[in-house]
């Protein structure tokens, strides 16, 4: 054997490890969630965000960035703006009624929803990737919700977010914006009571 061969080869080998060790950590993340869209990274662009465990990521109120315009029917064809609701704390949450991580959630957001009404807080869904309305809002009336979802079967609003901001890159995906309409706060993975208690708690207490 040359010794011109020799670093090839283990280049050649080492280039193999790495492929298989990129393919297992590929399979990991589609594993994760239902699906997923845009940028894969977990950067916050330009905003200083901290990574959380649980895969949640959140961000100081210095450094937070206003949440893109997000409009357009809800699944019951009324129009729905959510810069409306601005003065609010806004919980956004984005699902299919083909998503098992979506179903397992939605009693969750359901009863978290109403008792934080009264403080301020407002949810807002997305429902992305449905073709039937039908089935998204049997969905909504199975697990007892009662605020509105955006229609969007093409998943549109989703790559409204800028690319590399704290943006939904799976289904489902929650976010949270202050009442200033800033982005506060990202899961990339279905949430319990606790956790999504964790994620709005905080911007009930800002002033």
């Amino acid at each position: 054997m040359s010794p011109a061969r020799a670093p090839r080869r283990r280049s050649t080998r080492a280039s193999r490890t790495a492929l298989a060790v990129c393919g297992v950590l590929a399979g990991a993340l589609a594993l994760s969630a239902c699906g997923g869209d845009g940028d894969k990274s977990s950067s916050g662009g330009g905003s200083n965000f901290v990574a959380g465990k649980d895969r949640i990521d959140t961000v100081p109120a210095a450094d937070r960035e206003p949440a893109p315009k997000l409009d357009g029917k809800t699944l019951q064809d009324k129009d729905l703006d959510v810069s409306s609701l601005k003065g609010k704390v806004v919980v956004l949450n984005i699902w299919g009624s083909w998503c098992p991580p979506c179903r397992a959630e939605a009693p969750t957001f359901a009863k978290v929803s109403k008792e934080l009404k009264s403080k301020g807080v407002e949810f807002v869904g997305i429902d992305t990737r449905d073709d039937q309305k039908a089935l998204a809002i049997q969905f909504e009336k199975d697990a007892g919700i009662e605020y509105p979802s955006l229609y969007d079967p093409d998943g549109k609003l989703m790559l409204r977010f800028p690319k590399g901001s704290l943006n939904p890159q799976a289904i489902p995906s929650t976010i949270v914006i202050d009442r200033d309409g800033k982005v506060a706060g990202r899961s990339l993975a279905a949430l319990n009571e606790k956790k999504l208690r964790k994620m709005i708690d905080p911007l009930i207490a800002e002033k």
